[in-house]
């Protein structure tokens, strides 16, 4: 019994013709029986905001690899409260608040040009706690439901307006959740697959949507034709019809077998 997981991003089609970098980024780690991930939309008005993602996640994953060389300090394979989740990661919000501004002084410009979303999940197989600031969306699969939409993506009161974790309410602004269900399949992706993954006029998971890419976990593929079958599928000519943004996935299935 263990986690499987595979993550990639993809430059949106309007990014591609204006020459701008990807602003997206994911990744995970696996400890034994939990696994964390996390993913990251740069502002699209932010300079660095490629840079701030990818910082952002990383940050995020040590300081979950620093407190998994301690579990004496912490341990995430038993479940958290809603008050210690809380708690852990507006710590982790802070941490990753100080090395965007630490790399904003090194580049002598503003932390706002790194501004970022940013989306973390820890699991064991029992139990989900995650976090969202920003949009961009995390929807599970357990044994006992359908397809959840843990968290309604943060969206102003204008047009491609959210919180950012540089903004000065981020943690205030930070949404936490805890579940206790038998996990199966979970997703991460940045807003880009917002439309095409979640029906907007209800909040809920478009099934359609993530039972091939969950089918697609259960196949018995190795690393790299996971990777590859990922970066087709974001890179596809019927996903860039239907969305012209950086676009993030990550998934992980707990395989039972």
């Amino acid at each position: 019994m263990n986690w499987k997981a595979v993550a990639d991003s993809a430059i949106g089609t309007s990014h591609q013709n204006q020459g701008i970098l990807c602003q997206d980024y994911g990744d995970y780690l696996i400890f034994d029986d939990v696994i964390v991930g996390a993913v990251a939309d740069g502002a699209g008005s932010a300079k660095h905001s490629d840079v701030g993602s990818k910082l952002a996640v990383e940050t995020v994953l040590k300081c979950f690899s620093d407190i998994n060389k301690y579990p004496q300090k912490q341990t995430f394979s038993q479940p958290l409260s809603k008050e210690e989740a809380q708690k852990v990661f507006a710590e982790i919000v802070n941490q990753v608040i100080t090395e965007l501004q630490k790399q904003a002084d090194e580049g002598d410009y503003s932390v706002n040009d790194l501004a970022c979303t940013l989306l973390v999940f820890i699991a064991t197989p029992e139990c989900i706690t995650a976090m969202q600031i920003g949009d961009g969306f995390i929807v599970m699969h357990s044994q006992d439901s359908e397809y959840q939409l843990l968290f309604q993506p943060d969206k102003g009161e204008f047009a491609n307006e959210t919180t950012f974790i540089t903004s000065a309410n981020a943690v205030k602004e930070m949404q936490v959740k805890v579940i206790h269900e038998k996990q199966e399949f979970i997703c991460a992706s940045t807003d880009g697959l917002e439309k095409v993954a979640i029906r907007l006029s209800d909040w809920k998971p478009f099934s359609p949507f993530f039972k091939p890419l969950e089918e697609y976990l259960h196949e018995p593929v190795n690393q790299e034709e996971e990777n590859k079958y990922l970066t087709e599928f974001l890179n596809s000519e019927r996903l860039n019809s239907r969305t012209d943004d950086d676009k993030t996935l990550l998934l992980c299935l707990f395989n039972k077998d």
